[in-house]
């Protein structure tokens, strides 16, 4: 009887799968960018685009809702009695494109090639959407336990008025389970529970030598220049191995000590031959239990513009990934006494912060995780790994603050061939059914 149930269940979903692909596509043309003000009315555009959608489904209790930033979506499907709540998340916000000539098709507009469908948010994280409304549209939008949709804006930029949104309306959002789809799947066909993410400490580092700009010829030698300085300054933050070497940082190791072959870990990243990897342990080590350091931009004086003066000021901007174990606040405070204590010849530095999240640790037990494999499983044909990513998804530990008695469950759409955040992002469309058959397979068994 079991098995008869599931099978109308996966066959609702893949009759509801070409609708929600072409909803899909519409929301990949809205190019919903958080992080840079011209996209304002975008992201305004996407938030009601979900209303509507989700009023199809006959839902009457849609709405947005704000606590100074960008608007979430909030929705609500009453639980039967006796039944419990899922809250579903996923956010409708996407990173800037980057060089937009650097793209084989234009970002907003999804494009298919083979298995895949290309376009700016396909894996992070519009599928995550239409993966939820796939699930709800399998039964007719009438879930069998209650079901609460968050739908946040402001993900890309640190989810800063979740925690304020979760205060104001902590009695709407309360669930039995959250289910986050914003992680990764272990690969392409199998897919994962995240159980540790990193946070992020992200900051920008100016350098001051001098008050103007001087000559090269004449000064060069005696006076120091502020980008020699700031790069210097940069040089220390890691060892001769590509370790962090920020004193007082919280370091661990996985519980379980996944293999991850080094060609695989090429292929994926798209090393050059001959480039080495950094850093000590294991590769899961490495990227899911210890802190990791990237210099992701510089504010300088272009090569095109550039003359024979010593620079007189710098900027660098600084992501520092910290460990399941710390807290934003040791990592932030130790990263700015690391720069201010190794500043060479006396230059002026400041650290300014951007964006903060706490690391995050998601134990995987429990009825209603034991309901989440069996589901995964059934709809996979293959068990889900236990993971954990060296990404930061800071609302997550809202979340578990918010809500300390709730399962919070980490799910996906992507894989490590999605190039989240990157050129030519993707999402496998097979895996993508395959997410929505079991969180509809999900919601089924939770009813029962």
């Amino acid at each position: 009887m079991t098995q008869d149930r599931d099978q109308d269940i996966i066959d609702a979903v893949h009759a509801a799968l070409p609708q929600t692909l072409d909803d899909l596509r519409d929301m990949i043309s809205i190019a919903s960018v958080s992080s840079q003000a011209q996209h304002g009315e975008d992201v305004n555009r996407m938030a009601d685009t979900l209303v509507g959608l989700i009023k199809l489904l006959g839902w009457d209790d849609v709405r947005l809702i704000q606590a100074g930033g960008k608007p979430a979506v909030l929705a609500h499907w009453p639980a039967p009695e006796g039944k419990p709540t899922v809250c579903l998340y996923s956010h409708y916000d996407v990173q800037p494109t980057g060089e937009v000539a650097l793209w084989q098709t234009e970002p907003f507009v999804a494009v298919q090639r083979g298995e895949r469908l290309y376009g700016r948010g396909t894996a992070d994280d519009k599928g995550g959407l239409g993966l939820h409304l796939a699930a709800l549209r399998a039964f007719d939008g009438k879930p069998p336990v209650g079901v609460t949709l968050l739908f946040e804006g402001e993900e890309e930029i640190g989810s800063p008025t979740l925690d304020a949104l979760l205060a104001a309306h902590r009695d709407e959002l309360e669930a039995d389970a959250y289910l986050i789809c914003d992680c990764g799947n272990w690969d392409v066909g199998q897919p994962a529970f995240t159980t540790s993410l990193r946070g992020v400490v992200d900051c920008v580092v100016e350098v001051r030598s001098l008050d103007h700009a001087i000559h090269s010829g004449e000064y060069g030698g005696v006076v120091p220049d502020a980008l020699t300085a700031l790069c210097r300054l940069l040089a220390t933050l890691h060892d001769e191995r590509g370790n962090v070497a920020v004193k007082g940082l919280v370091s661990g190791r996985a519980a379980e000590q996944l293999d991850y072959p080094e060609e695989r870990l090429r292929a994926e990243t798209g090393l050059l031959e001959g480039v080495q990897f950094i850093g000590d342990d294991s590769p899961v080590d490495r990227m899911w239990m210890k802190p990791s350091l990237s210099i992701i931009g510089l504010d300088t004086t272009p090569i095109a513009l550039s003359s024979n003066v010593l620079i007189a000021s710098a900027r660098a901007r600084i992501s520092l990934r910290i460990a399941p174990g710390d807290t934003q606040e040791n990592a932030r405070d130790r990263l700015f006494e690391h720069l201010r204590v190794n500043a060479p010849w006396g230059v002026q530095v400041n650290c300014s912060n951007a964006e903060a999240n706490n690391p995050s640790q998601l134990p995987f037990e429990g009825p209603i995780c034991e309901q989440a494999f069996s589901a995964y499983t059934r709809a996979w044909g293959v068990e889900p790994v236990l993971t954990g990513t060296g990404g930061s998804i800071g609302m997550i530990a809202s979340f578990q603050q918010a809500f300390p008695q709730a399962t919070i469950l980490g799910t996906a759409v992507s894989d490590p061939h999605s190039r989240m955040h990157g050129i030519d992002e993707s999402l496998h469309l097979g895996d993508w059914s395959k997410g929505a058959i079991a969180e509809a397979l999900l919601l089924d068994r939770l009813a029962r």
